[in-house]
């Protein structure tokens, strides 16, 4: 009989340190404070991403009070944001823009980067290699506490007395580079660049860390082949982030440069109440060209870990292996070295060379190829699948969805002559908020709901994530397409009101909807918030793989201790899809099954197999089965 050798990677796994794991003890500081437990850390990195999505939602809220019911009177307000409410009872039109600033700093860093990309990575990366922990933990604790540290000075801006940064999210300047501008300006854009140089110093020790992780401490047997997808969009954004980030440092350094030392690397020929300036020479634009050289790869330092779960969650709930494995990992892959060559659609507008913006523009188009084999791929995995319709499961299919929706209106906006009429409009953030920020908080979501159990040893309660999922999947499409028909009108961005233009008078209702929904949608959250603490405490005991599923991390302990694993690591022998597989009696097959090892319940019944034999081979087959 011919037999076929199952060779493995025998990358060797970094090891030493493991077993002085498994009996590691210490007092409450080095445990849950300063600890250097990959699981502790990525909780830390979700507690604190959830208060400032927290944060950030409320703000959305109260803008959107003042753009929704703009007659309203929001005295009752006062209590809250004191003299940023006008005697007539209406938003100071100043703190206004500094609400939609600090939104989006705090949803785009804080929330999708931090939140999403630091928690995850952590827990699942070490766990899903097969490694004790990361290649430094004392790095991992480092990237946590500065941006602990960068969240304390950027949550300190909201308190001072002339108000948090005031120039959007993207800071352009001169706006930005001039403290005598507006009051948003001054103080609180210092402390908003602050907080984003130490933020970045987090993401880089972060980003060291998961790449050398990944490619150093993977256990015996798990080649690169062999990793979850997941574990690939964690590497894949962490390669983007650790070369795209220097360059935002870079710009707010200049950026710190000329509001503090008098240089005009961005500043030139500025008049302020008609007295001139000493500034001369500087470009606003070249700070767009850095700003834009991150502010794209971040659409998908944000949105490939989200993709990455989703890819677990949808092939784990569909009992079938992910389609087009390796077709996944290259359109990741391409994205990843896209994404950094598309910076320049952001700036159509800057009077940039035609022939320049034409090959933005077809390098932008060209970028929709991969995304749309990751959307097949997807419904593929999900065609006749046996699906089992949990909470993660429905929040990635509507990843999937808003990734699909976002994506087509974002075809519009790298058109160079759709987008000079459509830049600064509402449709752009439609656009943003469905394939960025709404698709990737779904696969955020997604993924807490799938790995709270691994995370606090306990389930979460599945008739609140039905509730809490439609309300958010039917509350954020109210709130995003109908930006869609009035960003097409000529609805502009960062307007504190509406109400002198007649052209817009018609909108009023719609705008009062997206409003409405936004209550409801960011109220959803508060469901969430409830099961979540509730189910850390008293949820139901959870079983050691309560989806089934067949990645390494379901083979620890339900309480893993530092270390992971009590004994040896687990050597891994198949790719992380077996799911379904003909022959098998179970639905899935775990890494850790050799094949030569298939426990007795993942053979096929003896009354099913067929012996051939001819030309000196003797095959087994599956009676009926390919």
């Amino acid at each position: 009989m011919a037999t076929t050798q199952v060779t493995t990677d025998t990358h060797l796994h970094a090891d030493a340190h493991g077993h002085e794991h498994e009996h590691h003890e210490g007092n409450f500081w080095t445990h849950y404070i300063f600890s250097q437990d990959h699981k502790i850390i990525a909780k830390q990195f979700l507690f604190t991403g959830m208060f400032w999505a927290l944060i950030g939602g409320v703000l959305s809220l109260i803008f959107r009070l003042q753009l929704g019911f703009p007659e309203m009177n929001l005295d009752w307000l006062k209590p809250i944001l004191g003299g940023w409410i006008t005697p007539e009872g209406k938003i100071d039109p100043e703190f206004y823009l500094a609400l939609v600033t600090m939104h989006g700093t705090i949803m785009v860093f804080f929330v999708l980067t931090a939140g999403l990309s630091g928690t995850f990575s952590n827990f699942l990366i070490p766990l899903q290699c097969g490694a004790r922990d990361m290649a430094s933990g004392f790095m991992n604790m480092l990237s946590y506490w500065f941006f602990f540290l960068s969240s304390v000075v950027m949550f300190s801006s909201l308190f001072i007395s002339t108000g948090p940064a005031g120039g959007g999210w993207t800071i352009y300047p001169p706006l930005s580079a001039l403290p005598q501008a507006i009051q948003g300006s001054g103080l609180g854009m210092t402390l908003w660049l602050v907080s984003m140089a130490l933020f970045i110093v987090s993401t880089l020790l972060g980003g060291i860390n998961y790449i050398t992780t990944v490619i150093n401490m993977r256990t015996r047997g798990m080649s690169f082949t062999r990793l979850p997808l997941t574990v690939w969009a964690f590497f894949f954004t962490a390669i983007i982030g650790l070369l795209s980030f220097p360059v935002l440092f870079a710009a707010a350094l200049l950026l710190i440069f000329d509001r503090s030392f008098g240089t005009s690397f961005y500043l030139s020929d500025i008049y302020i109440g008609g007295e001139a300036l000493p500034h001369t020479g500087g470009s606003a634009i070249l700070f767009q060209h850095l700003f834009w050289f991150l502010g794209h790869p971040e659409v998908y330092i944000v949105l490939l870990p989200a993709l990455g779960i989703t890819s677990e969650i949808i092939a784990t709930n569909a009992r079938k292996p992910i389609f087009g494995y390796k077709a996944m990992i290259g359109s990741m892959l391409f994205i990843a070295i896209l994404s950094f060559i598309v910076w320049a659609h952001h700036m159509f507008v800057t009077g940039m060379n035609p022939f320049l913006g034409t090959i933005f523009m077809l390098l932008t188009l060209i970028i929709a190829v991969p995304s749309a084999v990751k959307i097949f791929n997807y419904v593929t995995t999900l065609w006749k699948g046996n699906i089992r319709f949990t909470p993660a499961m429905l929040f990635s299919i509507g990843l999937v969805s808003f990734f699909l929706t976002g994506g087509i209106t974002g075809l519009f906006l790298g058109n160079a002559a759709i987008d000079i009429q459509l830049h600064d409009t509402y449709f752009v953030v439609a656009h943003f908020h469905l394939v960025m920020g709404t698709a990737s908080f779904f696969g955020m979501v997604a993924g807490v709901y799938h790995w709270f159990p691994k995370m606090f040893g306990r389930m979460m309660d599945d008739k609140l994530g039905y509730i809490h999922f439609w309300i958010t999947f039917i509350g954020a499409n109210l709130v995003f397409f109908p930006m869609h028909y009035i960003g097409i009108a000529g609805f502009p961005r960062r307007y504190y009101a509406f109400t002198n233009f007649e052209t817009f008078g018609g909108f009023s209702d719609l705008n009062a909807l997206v409003s409405a929904a936004a209550i409801l949608t960011v109220g959803a959250q508060f469901i969430f918030l409830f099961n979540f603490f509730y189910s850390m405490f008293r949820g139901r005991l959870a079983p050691a793989n309560p989806w089934r599923a067949t990645t390494l991390e379901w083979t620890t302990p339900r309480f893993p201790k530092h270390g992971n694993w009590p004994g040896e690591i687990p050597a891994v022998y198949r790719w992380p899809y077996d799911y379904s597989k003909p022959g098998a009696k179970e639905d899935y097959i775990p890494q850790t099954v050799p094949f030569s090892e298939t426990p007795e319940s993942n053979l096929p019944h003896e009354n099913e197999l067929i012996k051939l034999e001819g030309n000196g081979h003797t095959a087994i087959v599956v009676e009926g089965k390919h």
